[in-house]
């Protein structure tokens, strides 16, 4: 069966799951998870990611995250392309890391939040690597510990999610209940599989309506697949509109000043760098093209689009730049 399209809008708080490739380890000592951590931390403050929990494990990851305005397909690409290119060098190792699509499900915020949080931040605890829920507090690799005071995490958004709770007591009285409890609808990051999938989930009255990318009650599934239909009638009435890749190069170079036929040249000239993001962010976010297929029109990496993205995202935020003149 085909794969359903990713979702997603800026403002929208997503779980994110990252897998090893055949669920082997992705982290093979406090080092790599270290080096995850740190890319975190350039990458969500640059393209306005909140992330509100996390964990890292043997051999993947869960993150609670609202995104910005930069696509989270985009932060996606830039945080895994980039650690998994340093742990090949570091183990002397090639090939894939990742599984190759990340799971993504966009979740309903009013009724899921806090057991999102509790979810992410008890699995090192379900999977093990702690004992009880005392040593969970004094764990470095989720987002628990800092949330307790007990760590600092710089790329935590620490202040919403205890606002959330009502402070620090309330929180961890809330995650030490969960120790005893498990929501069966958050098992497999969101998806309803110990009720036998969506189909049974719909017989026993939980969704008259059900995506696996979403986690939410009927009106807020049915509201985010629309919205996600309109953006792409909106792309499609884009396209219809004679607006594709040669409408953004004579777009792009016209505001810039340069020639059409400069912007595929090699280098990083200051103009040219500009030019090259402008015309990425645009692609990307207005006419759904691929960062694959922009890393082959340009004969750069998959790294460096990402890079030209944000920066392009940057540079038509603070220039007021459009795509079309109204």
């Amino acid at each position: 069966m085909p794969r359903h399209a990713r979702l997603d809008a800026a403002g929208s708080l997503h779980h994110v799951i990252v897998r090893g490739i055949e669920r082997t380890p992705v982290f093979a000592d406090d080092r790599d998870k270290r080096k995850f951590a740190e890319r975190c931390l350039l990458l969500f403050p640059e393209t306005s990611i909140a992330c509100y929990a996390w964990s890292i494990l043997s051999n993947h990851v869960h993150l609670l995250l609202r995104t910005g305005p930069v696509p989270l397909s985009t932060v996606m690409a830039r945080l895994l392309t980039g650690f998994a290119a340093g742990f090949n060098r570091r183990h002397h190792r090639s090939g894939h890391l990742f599984q190759n699509r990340y799971k993504s499900i966009i979740c309903q915020e009013d009724t899921y939040f806090k057991e999102l949080v509790r979810y992410i931040h008890l699995n090192p605890l379900r999977a093990g690597l702690v004992q009880d829920a005392e040593a969970l507090c004094r764990f470095p690799w989720s987002g628990h510990a800092a949330l307790l005071g007990k760590k600092k995490c710089p790329w935590q958004d620490t202040a919403y999610v205890l606002a959330s709770f009502g402070g620090k007591a309330s929180y961890l009285e809330f995650v030490q209940a969960g120790t005893v409890e498990r929501r069966p609808d958050l098992i497999g990051g969101g998806l309803l599989r110990s009720l036998g999938g969506w189909s049974e989930v719909k017989k026993q009255g939980g969704f008259a309506k059900g995506d696996d990318r979403i986690l939410g009650d009927t009106s807020f599934v049915t509201r985010i697949l629309s919205e996600a239909e309109e953006r792409l009638e909106r792309r499609y009435a884009t396209r219809q509109a004679g607006i594709d890749l040669a409408f953004l190069e004579k777009r792009v170079t016209d505001l810039l000043i340069m020639n059409p036929a400069d912007l595929y040249l090699p280098g990083r000239q200051k103009k040219l760098v500009e030019a090259r993001s402008l015309f990425c962010f645009w692609a990307v976010r207005e006419l759904g093209v691929t960062m694959t297929a922009l890393a082959l029109r340009f004969s750069l990496s998959g790294v460096a689009i990402g890079y030209a993205v944000a920066r392009g995202q940057k540079m038509a935020r603070e220039n007021g730049y459009v795509m079309v003149e109204g």
